[in-house]
């Protein structure tokens, strides 16, 4: 799928669920990281994240398009257009948008810290010093895995 099939499904699934048409952009970002999808406030655009396509297909995107119109219809009648708003709550349930999307399963730790005791473990991000913390289970001392183990 492009971005010209993409915005020809925006358009169709506007108009049938929401019964008005989107007049904007709409495109695929790769460099969206966290996210399936934004809508952009300043220039009312909708961004997808072309991962969710290849990794979960047709559905998840549909999904991912049906939450992000209804940031966009929302914010162009001026009502509340924020995921907290029941505004956006009440349209997301009428049309079957989904509050979050699928994850894409993708690892994002880096660090594995084992309790020597126990054996629990705890993923981390960014590296820490394990002399500092103990484990949340058994209070025993936390050791580094190395890499090559984790794998």
């Amino acid at each position: 799928m492009n971005n010209f099939e993409l915005q020809k499904v925006v358009e169709e699934i506007s108009s049938h669920y929401f019964q008005k048409p989107f007049e904007h952009r709409v495109k695929f970002n790769p460099r969206l990281q966290t996210t399936g999808g934004r809508y952009l406030l300043r220039t009312h655009n909708i961004e997808i994240n072309p991962k969710y396509y290849q990794k979960h297909g047709f559905k998840e995107i549909e999904g991912i398009i049906k939450h992000e119109l209804c940031h966009y219809h929302l914010h162009i009648a001026g009502k509340g257009y924020q995921h907290r708003d029941e505004d956006f709550k009440r349209l997301s349930k009428q049309t079957g948008a989904p509050r979050h999307c699928t994850s894409l399963g993708e690892k994002k730790y880096r660090y594995l810290y084992q309790c020597t005791s126990c054996e629990q473990n705890y993923y981390r991000v960014r590296q820490m010093n394990p002399t500092r913390y103990l484990c949340g289970k058994c209070r025993g001392k936390l050791k580094l895995i190395p890499q090559s183990e984790i794998l």
